[in-house]
C-alpha cells in the first residue's frame, strides 16, 4: 500500500452494525449507503452481531453506490481457557466477540461455515458461538479483529489478567498470521482509556499491527437516547437500570475526518484500515435462490420429476379435501379439477413444483407436531393446489380467492406463503 492511497482515503469504517444486528444495531443498509456516500467513503465494512443477514443487501446496495462492500461478522468465540468475565447478562465460560472480515472469496464460504457453525453447534438458549480451536481449519482469506470491548484481549486486560490477554493473542496469531490487527476504539469511555496502553503494549511486543475502529450502532450522536431505549427493549429492562454494557453517544458513524483526527496521535492504526480494506477482494455476487431437489421414490423404485409429483399430491390432497369438506355453493367438481389443473401448468410453467413441495413438508410436519401454523394469510389463501397439500387451510373457490394474485407467469416473482 502506498502512503499516498492512505492519505487520499483516510480511514475506513472495519466495524459497523447494520440493523441486522438485532435489537442492537440501529443503521438501516440503504440510510448507512446515504452516510457513506455524503462523506465519500470508498469502502466499508459490515460486521454484524452473530450473523450475516445483511450480506447480500449490503453487498449489492453499497456496490449499486459505488462503495466497496466488506462483508464480515463479531462472532463469539468460546477460548475455553477457564477465563470467567462474570458480569450481568454475562455466561460463564470464556466468550469474547472476534470480528473477521472475508478478504477472499475462500474467507467469506469460511466465514459462512463458521457462522453456520455457531447455530448448530450451540445448547439451544445460549448465545451462538465457536471453539476457538475450530479456526485453525476455518481461517483461511479471513483477517481477524480482536473485536475491542468484548474482545479476547480487552476482556481479559479489564479483568487484570495480562497473563490471559498474552496467551489469547499468541493463539490468534498462531492462527491468523499476519491477518490479525488488534484493535484500538475510542468512543470516550473509561474502560478503553485505561486498556489502551496494555494493548500497545501486546501489539509491540508480539509485532502485530493495531487498527482504529469505531464501533458504529446508530447514525447520529443524536441518536443515542433512542438507541438506549433499544437496549432497554432487547434487555428486557428499563431505562433506568444499568445495561450488560457501556455505551456512548460517540458510538455513532463517525466521519473520515473524524476518526483521523480522533486517531491523530496513532496514524499507522488510521493508516491500516486502507490496508485492510485494500486486502479484501470479494463480494458475494447476487443469485436467483437455489431451492434443494425435493425427491420422492415411484413405485419402480425410480424417482419422481417434481412436476409429477406435486400433481400426484394435488390430484390426491383435493380429493380428500373435498370428500371432507364438500364442494363450494355452485360449485361442481369439475370446476375445481379445472382450477387445480390450471395453477399446476403455471406453476410447472414457473419452475415452481419444489417449491411447493418443500412448503408442504414442512407445514405437514409442523401441523403433525402440534405447532401452530396459521389457516392463510395473504396472496396464498387463493391458491387450490396449497389448500390440497394442506399448507392453507381455506377453500379459494368457496370465498371467491384469485390466484393470479400469488403466481402470475407476467409477473415473475418468488412465491411467498405467510404461514403465521
Amino acid at each position: 500500500m502506498t502512503e499516498s492511497i492512505a492519505t487520499s482515503v483516510g480511514f475506513v469504517h472495519l466495524r459497523v452494525h447494520t440493523a441486522y444486528s438485532l435489537l442492537e444495531g440501529a443503521l438501516p443498509i440503504k440510510k448507512l449507503a446515504k452516510l457513506a456516500t455524503a462523506d465519500r467513503q470508498p469502502a466499508l465494512a459490515m460486521t454484524d452481531t452473530g450473523n450475516l443477514f445483511g450480506a447480500m443487501e449490503f453487498s449489492e446496495v453499497m456496490a449499486e453506490n459505488g462503495i466497496q462492500p466488506i462483508i464480515g461478522c463479531q462472532l463469539a468465540v468460546d477460548f475455553a481457557d477457564g477465563f470467567e468475565p462474570g458480569g450481568k447478562g454475562l455466561e460463564k465460560g470464556s466468550l469474547a466477540d472476534l470480528v473477521l472480515l472475508a478478504a477472499t472469496e475462500e474467507g467469506y464460504w469460511n466465514l459462512v461455515r463458521l457462522v453456520s457453525r455457531s447455530y448448530t453447534q450451540t445448547e439451544p438458549g445460549l448465545t451462538p458461538r465457536v471453539l476457538a480451536d475450530a479456526f485453525a481449519a476455518s481461517a483461511a482469506g479471513l483477517i481477524a479483529l480482536t473485536g475491542s470491548w468484548g474482545g479476547p484481549l480487552d476482556q481479559a486486560l479489564r479483568a487484570g489478567q495480562g497473563a490471559t490477554a498474552d496467551l489469547r493473542l499468541q493463539r490468534l496469531l498462531a492462527i491468523f498470521g499476519d491477518r490479525l490487527y488488534i484493535e484500538i476504539q475510542r468512543h470516550g469511555l473509561p474502560d478503553e482509556h485505561r486498556v489502551e496502553p496494555r494493548l500497545l503494549d501486546l501489539a509491540y511486543k508480539h509485532d502485530v499491527p493495531i487498527v482504529a475502529t469505531n464501533e458504529a450502532l446508530f447514525p447520529t450522536a443524536g441518536d443515542f437516547e433512542a438507541h438506549e431505549v433499544l437496549r432497554a427493549i432487547a434487555e428486557g429492562r428499563t431505562i433506568s437500570e444499568p445495561g450488560t454494557r457501556r455505551l456512548s453517544a460517540e458510538h455513532y458513524f463517525r466521519s473520515r475526518k473524524e476518526m483521523v483526527a480522533l486517531f491523530a496521535d496513532l496514524p499507522e492504526a488510521v493508516a491500516n484500515t486502507v490496508e485492510i480494506a485494500l486486502r479484501c477482494s470479494y463480494r458475494p455476487p447476487k443469485r436467483s435462490p437455489i431451492l434443494p431437489r425435493f425427491v420422492e421414490l415411484g413405485a419402480d423404485g425410480a424417482p419422481l420429476s417434481e412436476p409429477e409429483l406435486l400433481r400426484r399430491k394435488a390430484h390426491e390432497g383435493l380429493g380428500l379435501r373435498l370428500a371432507k369438506q364438500g364442494l363450494a355453493p355452485g360449485v361442481s367438481g369439475e370446476d375445481y379439477l379445472k382450477r387445480l389443473d390450471y395453477e399446476l401448468g403455471v406453476i410447472e410453467k414457473m419452475k415452481y413444483p419444489g417449491y411447493f413441495l418443500i412448503v408442504a413438508d414442512f407445514i405437514q410436519w409442523a401441523k403433525a407436531e402440534g405447532i401452530p401454523v396459521g389457516p392463510g394469510r395473504g396472496s396464498g389463501a387463493g391458491s387450490v393446489v396449497a389448500w390440497a397439500l394442506t399448507i392453507t387451510d381455506l377453500d379459494p373457490l368457496r370465498f371467491g380467492l384469485l390466484f393470479e394474485r400469488f403466481l402470475n407467469p407476467e409477473r415473475v416473482s418468488m412465491p411467498d406463503f405467510d404461514i403465521d
